[in-house]
Parts: structure tokens; sequence; C-alpha cells
């Protein structure tokens, strides 16, 4: 009987013993997940602490020529603006508007701003350009100017007007003065119309074709000028007010940011073009403008 029971307390021994070997192995092993969960978990903690970072945005910078006013004036209020979405603008300022397209052709600016796109095509078709348009921003009324009258109606006889020189301005100009019975021209004329147009001239007035630009140094010299609304402003000539007469809102000049057709979908481009075409331009141009220039996208 005694040797049964040695027996029996033998193997209590071992079963005791080997529950306590499982329940130190679950120990550990309970331990061991628990240290690979906090791991688990601290990783994915720092995974999503690096996602929530705002990821570093890529600085390019645009060279884009530019009128001074209204263009630059513009380019210059955007500037910050695109600074935040990673495009610095490095702005190059041009009183022709000859080589701000030779200088994109050439690739020395990224963009322009300085042109209508009647102007564009011109261009194009004379040089044998591929330029265009990255899109519309706005348009700079065409007005008549004179020192020496107060209205259309006082012009004298032979009176003489200077009209600005390039093909698209010029039949600008001589369009606008069509259209307030000054001259009639030939229904083939266009927008490309020239002197040799004019079909009427019932007062014999001289036109005198000159470089838009010098267009308001010598308004002294003439009766009157037709004067592209950029140049005006550069002269101190208010167009709302100094303007005998002006084109209306509905003009079809847009002017335009023109780009290479190599780089007309970039990143940067469509990011310029946004810019300006937002809220925050339309309501700086009504504000700083008052009229002169006119928003071409809202």
């Amino acid at each position: 009987m005694k040797k049964w029971l040695l027996v029996l307390a033998a193997v209590l021994l071992i079963f005791v013993a080997g529950c306590a070997q499982d329940n130190g192995g679950n120990t550990g092993n309970n331990a061991a997940q628990n240290q690979n969960a906090e791991t688990n978990n601290e990783a994915e903690n720092g995974a999503n602490e690096q996602s929530e970072q705002p990821a570093q945005v890529e600085e390019v910078t645009l060279n884009i020529g530019a009128s001074e006013i209204p263009h630059s004036e513009i380019l210059n209020f955007v500037a910050p603006i695109l600074a935040e979405q990673g495009v610095n603008l490095n702005i190059v300022v041009f009183n022709d508007y000859v080589q701000p397209n030779v200088q994109l052709y050439e690739g020395e600016l990224d963009a322009n701003f300085v042109q209508h796109q009647p102007y564009l095509d011109e261009f194009n078709a004379e040089r044998g350009y591929d330029l265009v348009s990255a899109g519309g921003i706005h348009i700079e009324p065409f007005g008549v100017y004179s020192n020496r009258v107060q209205s259309l109606d006082e012009l004298e006889e032979g009176a003489k007007i200077a009209i600005p020189n390039d093909p698209t301005n010029r039949g600008r100009a001589l369009l606008l003065l069509a259209q307030n019975g000054l001259i009639e021209l030939s229904e083939e004329a266009g927008t490309s119309a020239t002197p040799a147009d004019i079909t009427n001239n019932p007062h014999n007035f001289e036109f005198v074709e000159l470089e838009a630009a010098m267009l308001p140094r010598m308004l002294d010299e003439f009766d009157a000028a037709a004067i592209n609304t950029n140049y005006a402003l550069q002269a101190d000539l208010n167009p709302l007010e100094d303007a005998l007469v002006i084109e209306d809102a509905e003009s079809p000049y847009v002017n335009i940011v023109a780009v290479r057709p190599d780089n007309q979908d970039s990143e940067a481009i469509k990011k310029l073009v946004a810019v300006l075409q937002s809220q925050e331009v339309e309501e700086f141009i009504l504000e700083n403008y008052n009229g002169a220039v006119v928003p071409a996208f809202q």
C-alpha cells in the first residue's frame, strides 16, 4: 500500500511540474506577443505620423515675359500664391511685342503674357512659329486718344491719326474707327485691315503707322492716335476717362499666356494659368483697373 502511495505521489509531482512548465511557456509567449504588438504599433504610428506630414513640393522657376502694365502687375500679384505651390516666377518686363515671342520660341522664356490671340496668330504665320495659348486672362479695350480734341466730331478735314504698325493692332484700330463712322472698310478686310482697305474716307484723314509702344509718346504730334490699353496706362492715360472711343467688353482680343507646345501641359504652366484665372485675380483686376482691364474668364 505504501508503494502505491509513493507511486501516486510521484505521478502528481510530475503532473504539477508539467503544468508549471506550460504556464511559464505561455507566459513567455504572451510577453513576446505583447512586445511584438507594441513594436508593430510603434512602427504603424510612426508611419502614420510620416504620412500626416505635408509632402515636399518640388520647386520650379518659370521665366515669363510681360508688358509692364497691367501684365507684370498681375503677375507680381499672383507670384506669392504660386510660390506656395512650388512655382517661382522670374518676371521679365518688355516694352515691345516681338522679343517676348522670339525669346519664348528660342527657349529663353517659358511663357509670356503680353498679347492677344489674333496678334499671336499673325506672328506665328509671319515667323513660322508654333507658339500656342495656355489660357485667356483679360481684355484691354482698345481706344482712340487725343490731346487736341474732345470728341471725334471735332477732328478737322485732313487730320492726322496715328495707328499701330503691326498687322493685328493696325486692323483693330481701323475697325474701331470704322465702327464709329470715321471711315468705311471693304467687307473682306477683317482684322487684318490696312489703310488700303479703306473704301470711304469722307474727311480725308491721314493715317500714320508707328510702333505701338511709341504712340503715347507721340500723341502730341497727331490729332488723334489709336493706342493699346497697356501702353495707355503706362502713359497715365485713363481709358475710361481719356479715350474718345473705346472697345466694349465683347472685344475678341483676349490677352493670353503664350507658351511652346513642348511645355503647354507642364504642371507649372497649368498652375500659372489656374491662378491667373482665379477669383482672386478677377477681384484684383476689377478693383485696380476700373474697367480699363476686364477679366476674360468671368
